[in-house]
């Protein structure tokens, strides 16, 4: 999968789960600055993620990304 095309279904499931609108987000987002989602949001996420993308996360990584970008490059790490 080409790196443009995951940043766009990860900011796509980052919008569904924390209610936000996804052209909104950016791989600059912050998680706890600019979306202030509670730890619930992140474990809906990373479980989205690993249904979506058959990838497997820890849910301590996932949790330790600072922005979006960050989260990507965890997943293509992953992949």
């Amino acid at each position: 999968m080409e790196r443009k095309e995951l940043e766009a279904q990860v900011i796509s499931m980052v919008a569904a789960s924390y209610k936000r609108d996804a052209a909104d987000l950016l791989m600059a987002t912050l998680f706890k600055e600019d979306l202030g989602g509670a730890s619930i949001q992140m474990v809906a996420l990373v479980s989205e993620i690993e249904n979506e993308l058959d990838v497997e996360l820890m849910l301590a990584d996932a949790s330790g990304c600072a922005t979006i970008g960050d989260l990507v490059g965890l997943i293509e790490g992953e992949m």
